[in-house]
Formats: structure tokens, C-alpha cells, sequence
């Protein structure tokens, strides 16, 4: 059985204010009700794509293909990525991140052997 002093020192769920709710609950691409500036858009044809952004799409299809991630998996690494830099990204770009760093983290690539290969590519296109 716990002290009483244990049970007072334990936050529980019941206790937080409506603004600590509202922070803990908030994800980065929760915008509703915010001021956000004018968007500025490039028209592109329907279905049109930069190489880049499709070969994105098909680097993060073909690792749910063979097990890195699911879809879940995904969407949870491009909310928590955290607000500025899920702001600050296009949308392919988030997958981009979330990908590196699924491939990382599930040590499929070592960081230093990512960071090498992006530099190489890098040069390439220099």
C-alpha cells in the first residue's frame, strides 16, 4: 500500500487544467483555430509530382512492403517530429525525415552511414 505523500506527489489525469489538457493533447499538425499567414501555392496539374516527392513515396512504399513500418507507424513519426520542423517541411519532406529516421532508429542504416550516402548524393548534384 502507498503513502499518503506517494499518492499526493503522483500526478494523475484527473488533475490536469484545461490548459495542460489542451498542450498535452495538441499535436503538431493540429492547427484548428490558429493564425497561420497567407499559404502560397504553385498550381500543378493534377497527379503532378517533383521526382524527388515520388521517389519518396516509393522509398516509404517499399519499406512498408517489406516490413519496416506500417501506415500507423508513419503517421505517428510525422506528428511527433515536433512542431517547427513538421511546420517547416513539405509534405514529402516529412516522409523523407520519417523514413531516415525509421531506418535509423530500426538499424537498418547506422546514422553515419546515411549522413555518408546523403553527402554523396550531394556531390552529385553539385
Amino acid at each position: 500500500m502507498s503513502s499518503s505523500n506517494e499518492t499526493k506527489s503522483t500526478l494523475k489525469p484527473d488533475v490536469f487544467d484545461t490548459a495542460r489538457f489542451r498542450e498535452c493533447m495538441k499535436t503538431a499538425h493540429d492547427l484548428g483555430g490558429e493564425e497561420g499567414g497567407p499559404i502560397s501555392l504553385r498550381e500543378r496539374e493534377e497527379g503532378e509530382k517533383e521526382r524527388w516527392e515520388a521517389n519518396t513515396f516509393i522509398t516509404c512504399e517499399c519499406l512498408a512492403w517489406r516490413g519496416v513500418w506500417n501506415t500507423v507507424e508513419k503517421h505517428r513519426r510525422h506528428v511527433d517530429m515536433g512542431r517547427e520542423q513538421y511546420l517547416s517541411l513539405p509534405y514529402y519532406g516529412r516522409w523523407l525525415i520519417s523514413a531516415a529516421r525509421v531506418m535509423v532508429d530500426k538499424e537498418h542504416v547506422t546514422l553515419t552511414e546515411l549522413i555518408n550516402k546523403m553527402d554523396e548524393v550531394k556531390k552529385r548534384h553539385e
